[in-house]
């Protein structure tokens, strides 16, 4: 064998030697350095795990009265592990326990689906657990039905009964709360999707919203997991594992149950005498909050519905009733998420603004009937002229055309249509400086966050809407192609984009395109009170485990502070307490025992309900009390309920009535809710988890 042969072989042995140890290697990796991460993914592919959903924790009030817990229900359940064995895959006994439950097939069937067999298209209500755990059918059986199952297992295979714990909002007091606490719901395929999916079982359910959404991860707990070794033909072999559920912690809120019922029922009475009036008064909102703290007291919005619905199992009618503009769209929490424009109420910013912009407070004005800007003239409420009056006075009666002159003033001082660069825009200023325009904050989702109709929101709506307006007779359908909308759609052509001298006077009364919450009025009636701190408002105190440990307390927070001087706001005080004494309140108010301050607004919509008939008022009242020692800020709106004196206000008294133990015009010794001021003691939450104890 000549040298060039040799040489060939050893590298010929060579290649072979190093292609037989890299084989080595890598099965030794996959054997021995990567085994238990491939054991464990083969094991998963045969492995099925099985939920048991953890107790949810307690949801209650400031002195541990509970808003939401959990009772026993009585589930029939199928299990899919045994129906799919059988030749019709279980439908002949699927529609044997609907026709003995009362329910439909269609529904039971569709109940009993893993999400993954199904269509996208008709996956709402499946089933997002695996087959091998009992799938519920109904969690509210009637006993003696679900009994008949249970005896006659032979005429029902696959199906059981067994108790469960259902979520429960008991409704102490006649109490409601359906928009603050929310609801729980089975997981879908949505939130598997979001960034909280890796912390969802398929077959939990989560808080919907509310406060069940907002303090989900406290109160869900952690569920307990039975996983199964499964063959190919899907069979039980054997058990791996099994991990004991962890029961969810306590939440513990700033309400109480007494003054919450008592704020709905003030304002469910309110709308009702809306109605009576002739307004058509479609729904409504009111807040109570703690002035030194922000702490939301109690909250309410009306319509409301049956907060229990979401556990029973929603039919069709009521998904539709809930969202449904003839019942008033129930669905929707016109506490926070409600918008409106807040008239007079509005004034407090304008009296700020005007300090700032170099007014004298303590100087008389003019109050005429009506005051001209440009080619319109701009009247006074009831187009009544009211002399020269004081500031305080102005606020008191609510006299509109002296903010008319004020804000007019001040447009042209800034430059009118041809704005300067340094302009000083007071009013916006105050109106930012109150934080109107931002979300309050508060610990429940969905919150809207206003509008604050500045020049760049002017400058943005404009720019959004010009091709509209610039072809408004093509666009607008023939019933808007009035003689004052075709030339309103021609001046927003021309100079949309430009706050107009009617926007600035407008602007100043709260009327417009600026729009607020009622929760945001009622942070901002709170920071005036308070001596001018912005609160941000929250519901969550303390979270409790069910041994009683505190693991969690939630600290109230300053977020903004008010733009105006300290005499400034104690002027603003006076001139707010002047409104119940001898203005626009004071007949209402009318021998009350307790000082409080206040302002109500009466705010004009534009537009036609459906029936064809105009808009009726928002009726508003915010307010404060005691006036010598704040502590409560009191707001309530009713939508197109009539003026804020007449229906509005009348309801922020009665919940005055309760706050301070008033029964017709004195004070009751010991009815008072909170003599002391609200608790600030944690309650002490029984372990039984069903019943409370105060301290």
């Amino acid at each position: 064998m000549n040298e060039r042969s040799r040489l060939s072989l050893l590298v010929t042995q060579t290649l072979i030697i190093s292609l037989m140890l890299a084989l080595l290697g890598r099965l030794f990796y996959l054997q021995i350095g990567s085994g238990p991460k491939y054991k464990d993914a083969a094991l998963s592919i045969q492995s099925r795990d099985i939920v048991t959903p953890a107790t949810r924790g307690l949801i209650v009030d400031s002195s541990g009265v509970p808003l939401a817990l959990n009772r026993v229900g009585l589930a029939v359940t199928a299990d899919r592990s045994i129906l799919d064995k059988q030749s019709d895959k279980g439908v002949a006994v699927l529609k044997k326990t609907a026709t003995l439950l009362g329910l439909k097939y269609a529904d039971v069937y569709l109940h009993t689906r893993l999400c993954g067999e199904m269509p996208k298209t008709v996956q709402a209500g499946c089933w997002t657990g695996t087959r091998y755990q009992p799938i519920p059918i109904t969690k509210d059986a009637d006993p003696s039905k679900a009994l008949q199952i249970v005896e006659r297992a032979d005429l029902y295979p696959g199906i059981d009964s067994m108790p469960v714990a259902v979520r429960s909002y008991p409704g102490i007091d006649g109490v409601n709360a359906a928009h603050l606490l929310g609801y729980v719901g089975p997981l879908t395929a949505a939130d598997l999707a979001s960034a909280n999916g890796a912390h969802y079982h398929r077959s939990e359910s989560i808080g919907k919203a509310g406060l069940e959404y907002q303090y989900d991860s406290y109160l869900r707990g952690k569920p307990g997991v039975r996983t199964v070794i499964v063959d190919r033909q899907e069979a039980v072999t054997r058990q791996s594992r099994i991990v004991k559920p962890v029961a969810g912690n306590h939440l513990v809120t700033s309400l109480d149950v007494r003054l919450q019922a008592a704020t709905e029922n003030a304002l469910a009475d309110a709308v009702v005498r809306a109605r009576v009036a002739g307004n058509p008064a479609d729904g409504g909102a009111a807040v109570v909050l703690d002035v030194k703290t922000g702490r939301v007291l109690a909250i309410a919005s009306y319509p409301t519905y049956d907060p229990n619905i979401w556990e029973k199992g929603l039919t069709v009618k009521q998904a539709s009733d809930l969202f449904s503009e003839a019942n008033g769209v129930p669905a929707l929490d016109r506490a926070l998420q409600g918008l409106y424009a807040p008239a007079s109420t509005f004034k407090a910013v304008s009296l700020v603004a005007a300090a700032n912009a170099g007014y004298n407070l303590n100087g008389t004005y003019s109050c005429p009937a009506s005051v001209q800007v440009g080619t319109t003239l701009f009247h006074n409420f009831e187009s009544r002229a009211q002399g020269t009056i004081t500031m305080k006075d102005a606020i008191a009666i609510s006299c509109d055309t002296i903010w008319y002159r004020i804000a007019f003033d001040e447009w042209l001082r800034d430059g009118g249509l041809s704005p300067k660069k340094n302009a000083h825009d007071y009013f916006f200023s105050a109106a930012r400086g109150f934080q109107i325009g931002k979300k309050t904050g508060i610990d429940l989702p969905a919150e809207s966050s206003g509008r604050l109709a500045d020049r760049a929101w002017r400058l943005a709506w404009y720019l959004q809407n010009k091709n509209y307006y610039c072809n408004y007779t093509q666009r607008a359908p023939k019933s808007q192609q009035t003689a004052f909308l075709v030339a309103l759609a021609k001046e927003n052509c021309v100079d949309g984009d430009k706050i107009r001298g009617g926007d600035a006077v407008n602007f100043s009364i709260g009327q417009g395109d600026t729009v607020v919450t009622p929760l945001k009025l009622a942070q901002m009636y709170t920071a005036v009170a308070n001596g001018g701190k912005i609160w941000q408002p929250s519901v969550g105190e303390a979270i409790e485990t069910t041994a009683g440990k505190v693991i969690a307390r939630f600290t109230p927070k300053v977020i903004g502070k008010l733009p105006a001087t300290k005499s400034t706001l104690t002027f603003l005080q006076g001139a707010l307490r002047q409104v119940v004494i001898s203005g626009t309140a004071a007949a209402t108010f009318s021998g009350f025992p307790v000082a409080v301050s206040g302002k109500t607004g009466t705010a004009e919509v534009f537009g036609l309900n459906k029936n064809g008939t105009k808009k009726g008022n928002t009726s508003w009242f915010a307010s404060f009390g005691p006036s010598d020692n704040p502590r409560y800020a009191v707001v309530m709106m009713v939508s197109q309920g009539g003026f804020g004196a007449d229906i509005s206000a009348v309801g922020v008294r009665h919940i005055y009535e309760t706050l301070f133990g008033v029964v017709g015009n004195k004070v009751v010794a010991g009815k008072a809710l909170f003599p002391s001021g609200p608790p600030i003691a944690l309650p002490r939450i029984s372990p039984t988890m069903k019943t409370v104890t105060t301290p």
